[in-house]
């Protein structure tokens, strides 16, 4: 009897030892596998975070162009509104022009004037209608007496004294000076002031007009008094901030 308990005892213990074996090698399994997986996780965090960060370069390199042609757009946006504002000035007679033209002197034609007839003056009526000679021939940009001709130049009779702007036109000669687009509108506007009737009409007040050859450079000063702006309100914006 002794021999077969003892037989028994062993194969149970090593089932037993086995089932143990099992069992841990089971348990150990999973602790490899979970560190493997571990610092895979770990190197693709890394990865992740080198990506994150090439990313944030990318996002900040991009900011600093937006903010660098946002910059030139708005420095864009100031040198055309300075050209703009330059060149309305200039349509609007504000500033200084030099250019190819012309001058026209108009003075007493002394050989028609009878002693003890008035002195001779000049009629806003003739002025106006010379006037739109010279504009009708390609004038740009015109002169009286040195006072710039604008849209709002007013010219009139005031105590029988010719007056533009305000300015008295009571001394002789009147010089009247043309600026042209070019030396060849130049040239054309010479020609046909040259032939224009216009001029002897002045010959009815006892005037003499004459036309000087064109020059290359001329000088035309600047508009002086204030232009009074009537019927125009600035815009006002939006309550959503529109404009």
């Amino acid at each position: 009897m002794g021999r077969p308990t003892n037989l028994s005892f062993s194969i149970i213990a090593a089932i037993i030892g086995l089932m143990v074996a099992i069992q841990f090698q089971t348990v150990r399994e999973p602790e490899v596998r979970d560190t493997r997986d571990t610092w895979q996780l770990r190197e693709d965090l890394m990865k992740e975070k080198e990506l994150q960060s090439k990313l944030l370069l990318e996002i900040r390199s991009n900011e600093e162009k937006v903010a660098k042609y946002e910059t030139e757009r708005q420095q864009s946006k100031e040198e055309v509104l300075r050209e703009t504002l330059t060149e309305l000035k200039d349509e609007a007679g504000l500033t200084e022009v030099t250019g190819p033209g012309l001058t026209l002197s108009i003075a007493p034609a002394f050989n028609l004037v009878v002693d003890g007839d008035n002195p001779p003056s000049i009629s806003p009526d003739m002025l106006k209608r010379l006037l739109n000679e010279l504009n009708m021939y390609g004038a740009q940009h015109v002169s009286i007496d040195d006072e710039r001709v604008i849209n709002t130049t007013v010219i009139r009779d005031i105590n029988r004294v010719t007056k533009i702007n305000g300015h008295s036109l009571n001394r002789f000669p009147i010089e009247i000076k043309v600026i042209a687009e070019n030396a060849e509108a130049a040239e054309k506007l010479y020609n046909r002031m040259k032939v224009s009737t216009v001029a002897e009409d002045f010959f009815i007040d006892n005037l003499e007009v004459k036309v000087n050859r064109p020059e290359n450079e001329l000088i035309i000063p600047a508009y002086q008094d204030t232009i009074r702006i009537r019927y125009m309100e600035p815009v006002k914006k939006d309550k959503g901030g529109g404009s």
